[in-house]
């Protein structure tokens, strides 16, 4: 079963479409009953309209120079008038949702009944008593309610499965040859409704066949759209608590190279003041004023890190001018003489390996800055087949073999 609202919808699509047909058959049915259409219709009409009527008790064949008066015309009004009542009816139905709460499951099929079923009743009755005229026989008959009916199959089969479009293109065909029979139609046309209606029950079950094929692919595509979307969604969900603690570990390590480095030596500092305070006052005012240096410079590399935190130079700048920003920064606070030589722009990199690059310099420079008690140092970044960053000073630096 498809979703309520999907349905609903697709009730009201049918009723505009039962609508709209009723109203161009209107239009067509009586320019057919105009004077110089029915000059042009009797002229012709002699080869394909037998001379007996449809029905014994219905209006007989008339001569080629009859013009109907507008009592002859009556069973054409009341055939539009029944039909378009229904369907209105039909219509509002769609729209109420009271009707369709009180129903519950029997509302579907209940329209898609009186859809079925009111044209076949009033075409059985009403049309035989047409004026002679092209749509007036009894092929007339199975064209008129052909389109609404296949409106009816579409429906049954968008909802159900092909028992049910099996049952009802036989009912459909057994209720109105049941009809016929009843009105007792004349031995001619008994074979005429017999064959069109054995020609359209195949055709119908044939064509709600592949309707409700293509229905239930349509259903199995959009629950595998749902799944995917779902999945997608999860995994949305998954990078971002990924990013989320990829910029954790990265704050911790911004604070752990300011913050904490500033405090650790602020502590030490204080520490060794604290120690030569009864033995000399001097030393412990100089170490006191170390701490207060040390205090400042953590409170300018804090702010500094925040608010690398807070922008997005990779971002917004690429990595070339990111990698620069952040080195001119370096020799600016410090007092260093800097180098760059940076191919810019770059070439296309995936984020995750820019991340990385502007990370490794990142945290160089900062080394450089902090530690390395360097003078000069240079940043070199190339890419030719195999991006490569350099970055080099004239500090104490480290022994790799220890």
């Amino acid at each position: 079963m498809s979703s309520s609202h999907d349905s609903t919808r697709f009730l009201r699509i049918a009723a505009w479409i039962w609508i709209g047909y009723l109203i161009a058959m209107a239009v067509m049915d009586f320019a057919l009953y105009t004077p110089q259409v029915q000059r042009i219709f009797a002229e012709n009409s002699q080869p394909l309209i037998p001379n007996q009527p449809l029905f014994p008790n219905s209006q007989p064949n008339l001569p080629q120079t009859f013009n109907p008066p507008h009592n002859q015309l009556a069973p054409v009004f009341l055939y539009y008038a029944a039909n378009g009542l229904v369907a209105l009816m039909f219509l509002l139905f769609t729209h109420w949702g009271w009707i369709q709460n009180k129903l519950g499951g029997l509302y579907y099929p209940l329209l898609v009944l009186a859809i079925s079923t009111a044209p076949i009743f009033i075409n059985v009755v009403v049309v035989p008593r047409f004026p002679h005229g092209p749509l007036a026989n009894a092929e007339g008959m199975a064209l008129r309610q052909l389109p609404v009916l296949f409106v009816a199959l579409a429906l049954v089969a968008w909802e159900y499965q092909l028992p049910h479009i099996i049952f009802f293109s036989i009912s459909t065909t057994v209720l109105e040859l049941g009809l016929i029979l009843f009105a007792s139609v004349q031995s001619r046309s008994i074979f005429v409704f017999l064959f069109i209606a054995i020609i359209r029950t195949i055709s119908f079950i044939a064509l709600g066949i592949f309707i409700n094929l293509l229905v239930n692919r349509l259903r199995t595509q959009s629950e595998s759209l749902r799944e995917a979307n779902a999945n997608l969604s999860h995994y949305a969900s998954t990078l971002e608590q990924l990013a989320v603690s990829r910029e954790r570990n990265r704050l911790a390590r911004e604070l752990h190279d300011t913050l904490a480095h500033s405090l650790t030596a602020i502590s030490v500092s204080l520490e060794t003041a604290k120690a030569y305070f009864d033995i000399d006052i001097n030393k412990t005012l100089e170490f006191i004023d170390k701490s207060l240096d040390a205090t400042r410079k953590g409170a300018d590399e804090t702010r500094r890190a925040l608010k690398a935190l807070r922008s997005s130079s990779l971002e917004d700048m690429g990595l070339g001018l990111a990698i620069q920003r952040a080195a001119e920064s370096a020799a600016a606070r410090f007092h260093l003489n800097l180098t760059l030589d940076l191919k810019n722009p770059m070439p296309s990199l995936s984020p995750d390996v820019e991340q990385t690059i502007f990370r490794v310099a990142q945290e160089a420079i900062e080394n450089i800055a902090n530690h390395s008690r360097a003078k000069n140092f240079s940043v070199h970044l190339e890419s030719n087949g195999h991006t490569k960053l350099t970055i080099q000073d004239d500090g104490i630096g480290f022994d790799s073999k220890s």
